[in-house]
């Protein structure tokens, strides 16, 4: 395994929007299916929303993954990201989590790899292991074996996507580039022994978005004792005006389903505000309390009209979006 790369921070001026996948100060947004909607409908709704993010200020997009319809995800976030690059000539996007263990770890990077070729310093990538059985059993897979796939799996993929132990894929073009110019990986971290396993392979964190500060701060700040250099990024849902406490709920029931019982669930840390400079000092707050280099912002909920998350993202991209990253 390959020494861990420098972090891919930028020195940026105050106010200024961050290019690089994952940058410290970055502002993200989390997109999801409308699933209401009939399937070209929810693609071109998630598209929409994504050049209105993008155009409006967020410096990045992610897209996650679960299977079978459940919970509003799609089953493919790698290719639902490249729908989004095709669509926005600026800002960078990246599946974040896929689910690492179920997929050939060599065929993730080489997609990853010529992603970034067509749209070169535009694509990042996060990984998890998996927790809902339904995603594995669908596959022919066991979700016991998910954690043990992904420990082997994770440090291959970072040092793939920095051109590196490429073995067998060595004359791969896309891969080679990596080399000169390596694809930021995050990690979805939710113990002090993820944290490590993270830092000691190159990678980043991704912290979720239901744990308070305290517990996350306890990962971050394993993550950097253990020499971590690469961006971590905290997840927060936002909401601007009143809460949706009823879908909130109804959100958290599935959340509660796949942390099963052995990992209660937290209160809930929703950050619901009427002021957008209001709303950005709160997430300043989790930043710096979390030590968080970057915020991946999420505001869709099952039930929520794309009318309505149109409205909140170009509100967050003029209200808060400007105030945070000068903040951060």
């Amino acid at each position: 395994m390959s020494e861990p790369a420098g972090s891919p921070a930028t020195d940026l001026a105050p106010g200024s929007r961050a290019t690089v996948p994952f940058a410290p100060a970055s502002v993200s947004l989390r997109l999801y299916p409308h699933n209401d909607l009939d399937a070209p409908q929810i693609l071109d709704e998630m598209c929409a929303q994504g050049r209105l993010a993008l155009e409006g200020g967020f410096d990045g997009i992610m897209t996650s993954e679960h299977h079978g319809g459940v919970g509003g995800y799609l089953p493919n976030p790698l290719q639902a990201a490249s729908f989004v690059l095709e669509e926005s000539a600026s800002g960078w996007v990246a599946p974040c989590p896929l689910l690492l263990p179920l997929r050939p770890t060599a065929l993730v990077a080489e997609e990853v790899a010529w992603l970034a070729a067509r749209h070169p310093g535009r694509v990042g990538l996060g990984v998890g292991s998996g927790a809902l059985a339904l995603d594995f059993s669908v596959m022919g897979l066991d979700v016991a074996d998910a954690a043990s796939r992904f420990k082997a799996e994770l440090p291959r993929i970072v040092d793939l996507l920095r051109g590196q132990s490429l073995d067998d894929l060595s004359g791969d073009r896309a891969l080679q580039r990596c080399r000169d110019d390596p694809i930021t990986v995050l990690s979805a971290a939710v113990s002090t022994t993820a944290a490590r396993r993270a830092a000691r392979c190159g990678a980043g964190l991704i912290l979720e978005g239901m744990s308070g500060p305290p517990e996350l701060a306890r990962l971050s700040g394993t993550y950097r004792e253990e020499g971590g250099v690469q961006p971590v990024v905290v997840i927060r849902r936002v909401w601007l005006g009143d809460p949706q406490n009823a879908l909130i709920d109804e959100q958290r029931g599935f959340y509660r389903s796949v942390r099963g019982e052995e990992r209660p669930m937290p209160t809930d840390q929703t950050i619901c505000t009427g002021g957008g400079r209001e709303m950005a000092e709160m997430l300043a707050d989790v930043a710096r309390n979390t030590g968080a280099d970057a915020l991946n912002l999420r505001v869709h909920l099952p039930g929520i009209s794309p009318s309505a998350v149109r409205e909140q993202i170009a509100g967050l991209a003029s209200e808060v979006v400007p105030h945070l990253r000068v903040l951060l």
